[in-house]
């Protein structure tokens, strides 16, 4: 492939909008990259449908590496017309080019240029920017007994991400009961009271030393400025960088008990990813070093970041897991995300080289 037959891909992916929440248009990119599979690769697509949401499954030969990339991303439907796809220099910018459109055309390039797909699944999933619920079985269905995965996120300025926290995020119900706030407010259980009380519970709950920060977030309580609120919604959003701090902080918030007498409580786990630690990737991370050196592309970087991904998923069930080795630009979830066009024919021939090395061809 040619920087225009990449740029042409990109295009296609990137002027089909697919906002995570909209079922919808993420059917409509997943037929826009079955056809491009079929074109570039051959072979079906494997339309699994899982909640109303649907994600794409190849098998090529019998497989021993997965390659893992998602389609949706966090840009809302109309966001094109004000912001089109565009490349200028040597730069491509529009709506989910960076995270993770970019990743998707690379992942193509890597496989073709490798002379066929053969010894790889490819698993592309819809709702990866909203937790992965709908295709977390999936995911660890497809890679359970693969050696290796191999993540098509973007870098983190050119460095492949080693670890990734545990990212988890939970809903607390607060029941109370509703009385008139001035005639008998003492016949009522303030929920919005309770719910002060655990957000001090819960914000003590981070260990920022060891990298677990625990945020109360988003907060909706009451029905009317003059009654008791009966009930109270809570979000809170769970970082954490081994499995044990996660286990830990899961635990905590499982024993919340109530402050108030006749209040009720309820901690439901919304999405939890388990922390995809170092030593999963390790083995990994070195042999594309080694590639890296050897295709000309300088010392290539590993780094952990905060934010989780699909994954997180694949190392919790023990497969050798590397992420980050998608584009190589900027601004994820950011107006004007970017991605370096000459760096995408470096990375797919990266990919390509531990492909082989996993599936055994000569290197």
């Amino acid at each position: 492939m040619n920087d225009a037959e990449r740029c042409e891909d990109l295009r296609a992916l990137v002027e089909c909008e697919s906002p995570s929440e909209d079922r919808d248009a993420t059917a409509r990119c997943a037929d826009v990259l079955a056809d491009l599979v079929r074109r570039r690769l051959g072979g079906e697509a494997e339309r699994v449908e899982v909640e109303g949401r649907v994600h794409l499954r190849w098998s090529f030969g019998r497989p021993r590496v997965l390659l893992l990339g998602h389609l949706d991303t966090v840009w809302p439907l109309g966001t094109l017309a004000r912001w089109p796809f565009e490349v200028r220099g040597e730069r491509a910018t529009g709506p989910g080019v960076f995270d993770m459109k970019g990743g998707l055309v690379q992942m193509l390039e890597a496989l073709s240029g490798r002379g066929g797909p053969d010894g790889v699944a490819i698993l592309v999933t819809s709702d990866e920017e909203v937790g992965s619920n709908s295709s977390r079985a999936l995911i660890e269905e497809t890679a359970a007994g693969m050696e290796a995965v191999l993540v098509l996120e973007p870098s983190a300025d050119g460095a492949l991400k080693t670890a990734r926290k545990g990212v988890g995020t939970f809903r607390l119900d607060v029941t109370g009961r509703a009385a008139h706030a001035g005639l008998e407010p003492h016949k009522g259980v303030n929920a919005t009271v309770e719910a002060a009380a655990q957000i001090l519970a819960i914000a003590e709950l981070g260990r920022p030393d060891q990298g677990t920060t625990v945020t109360p977030t988003t907060l909706s309580a009451g029905t009317t400025v003059n009654t008791v609120p009966e009930s109270a919604t809570l979000r809170i959003d769970v970082r954490a960088s081994t499995v044990a701090e996660m286990d830990r902080v899961q635990s905590a918030l499982g024993s919340l008990r109530p402050r108030l007498p006749g209040a009720g409580l309820a901690m439901t786990p919304v999405s939890v990813r388990p922390p995809l630690e170092s030593s999963v990737s390790r083995d990994l991370f070195e042999a594309a070093r080694r590639h890296a050196a050897r295709l000309g592309l300088g010392d290539l970087a590993g780094v952990a970041v905060g934010g989780g991904s699909d994954g997180n998923l694949t190392a919790a069930i023990g497969i050798p897991t590397l992420d980050g080795l998608g584009a190589v630009g900027d601004k994820a979830h950011a107006e004007g995300e970017w991605l370096l066009v000459p760096a995408m024919r470096q990375r797919a021939g990266l990919v390509a080289a531990l492909v082989d090395e996993l599936v055994g061809a000569p290197v």
